[in-house]
């Protein structure tokens, strides 16, 4: 059976947009979702395709939260296919074995403007790098993301598309969830 995959942007993420993993599945099974799952609290739910394609089911459930929850919560659908070819694209295969060290930005669309991307100087941010491809924005920051500036430009490179990140331990459980 196909997948897909909500990525739901700022839940649960230092006391904000507080969304209860039970009250996840239960809004998705609310929508008509089969087979729901929720990974961690942070808005990762895996469910039965619904038979829509990903944008129309991502404003399904942001059009449901806001009604159900008055929250305004960005989110990004894939299928599992996507997910899996999107994991399997991985322009830092090195970094797989450091996940934490290992992020990955969904976007809603590919960005039509990516010109504070293009401008970044990535000799000033070794040993750190990114890289865009497609609809997906990979960052590697061996010496952790906290600490990186590379992370910290690329969150004001404004892409005009929703986006919303993960450490490659939770993408790669989203996948096992979804072949599960």
């Amino acid at each position: 059976m196909s997948r897909q995959i909500a990525l739901l942007r700022g839940i649960n993420v230092g006391g904000h947009n507080s969304f209860p993993k039970a009250r996840q599945v239960a809004l998705a099974e609310s929508l008509g979702f089969g087979e729901v799952s929720v990974l961690l609290q942070t808005g990762n739910i895996v469910f039965a395709d619904p038979g829509m394609p990903p944008e129309e089911t991502a404003r399904a459930i942001e059009d449901r939260i806001s009604a159900e929850l008055g929250l305004s919560v960005p989110v990004v659908v894939r299928t599992r296919d996507e997910l899996a070819a999107a994991i399997a694209a991985n322009p830092f295969p090195q970094a797989a074995a450091e996940p934490k060290s290992l992020h990955m930005t969904f976007l809603s669309a590919v960005p039509t403007d990516t010109a504070r991307l293009d401008a970044l100087d990535l000799a000033a941010f070794a040993p750190d790098r990114f890289r865009l491809i497609g609809r997906e924005l990979y960052l590697w920051c061996p010496n952790g993301i906290g600490r990186s500036k590379l992370a910290d430009a690329i969150s004001r490179a404004p892409l005009g598309v929703t986006a919303t990140s993960r450490n490659w331990n939770t993408v790669t459980k989203l996948l096992a969830l979804a072949d599960a």
